[in-house]
């Protein structure tokens, strides 16, 4: 297992259970103790654990995988959720796109596009779509987040007012059909809920560890939205719940969508 794929997992682990221990994660890993350990000091360099003796602690109660280390798991899932968004947008389009990491696989597959009007409060999403001459690139002013690199709040907020989108694409970190979609942070969905209430289509990309779950804050109900787009590995039972509300969800296998409603 590379690096970047083991610091994911041993965040991943704190953030379920507050703490680790490094024999155990040894076993799980399938690597060493002493790489282990190495790993350990790194995270803890970057202040995103404590260590203690054999182990390591969350610094806070409630624990948030940060950005950059999101996208390591359902990396292909993700871009083949992109794939099918990307697919939905024509020429012309003025597209919204919040933050997350399968939005962000959305912005890339857009950025070869021609003649778009993307609107993002996403400064990763924003860096990477600024050099590209086919896309006309708005951002919102805000409140910058270090966990996800979203920029939110008021400001954010006023930068959306009066826009129009043919469609948002909406990132996510959970989505239930009784809480609809929600995610870590309460401004963040605010500021979300605003990007929605500009768009004439709204579009949940999400891998699915994210369907059935419920985070803190919502953004909106599922009656809110136009579909959900997420990969095959998604709950069944959460997935029947979303279309028994009404909301079109697409699968996506191999690359290829599928639509999951009856």
């Amino acid at each position: 297992m590379h690096r970047a794929a083991r610091l994911s997992a041993i965040l991943e682990r704190l953030a379920d259970g507050g703490s680790v221990a490094v024999a155990d994660l040894a076993d799980d890993l399938e690597t060493s103790a002493g790489t282990i350990r190495r790993d350990l000091v790194i995270l803890e360099q970057q202040r995103l654990l404590a260590r203690t003796h054999g182990g390591a602690t969350a610094h806070a109660v409630s624990y948030e995988l940060p950005l950059r280390y999101k996208g390591v798991r359902y990396a292909e899932e993700k871009r083949g959720i992109a794939r099918e968004a990307a697919a939905q947008v024509t020429e012309g389009m003025a597209v919204g796109l919040t933050g997350g990491t399968t939005a962000t696989e959305v912005g890339r597959a857009l950025a070869g596009r021609q003649k778009l009007t993307i609107v993002t409060n996403a400064l990763n999403i924003a860096s990477e779509l600024a050099v590209r001459p086919g896309i006309k690139l708005i951002t919102t002013g805000g409140v910058a987040r270090s966990q996800s690199y979203e920029l939110s709040g008021p400001i954010a907020e006023a930068s959306l007012t009066g826009l129009n989108l043919n469609v948002a694409f909406i990132g996510v970190d959970g989505i239930d059909a009784q809480a609809g979609c929600t995610t870590h942070h309460e401004v963040e969905a605010h500021t979300n809920a605003v990007m929605i209430g500009c768009a004439r289509r709204v579009v949940v990309v999400a891998d699915s560890s994210k369907i059935g779950k419920v985070a803190f804050a919502r953004i909106c109900e599922v009656g809110a939205i136009s579909e959900l787009i997420t990969d095959a590995g998604a709950d069944p039972e959460a997935v029947r719940a979303l279309t028994d509300s009404g909301v079109k969800v697409t699968l996506v296998s191999d690359g290829a969508g599928r639509g999951a409603n009856p």
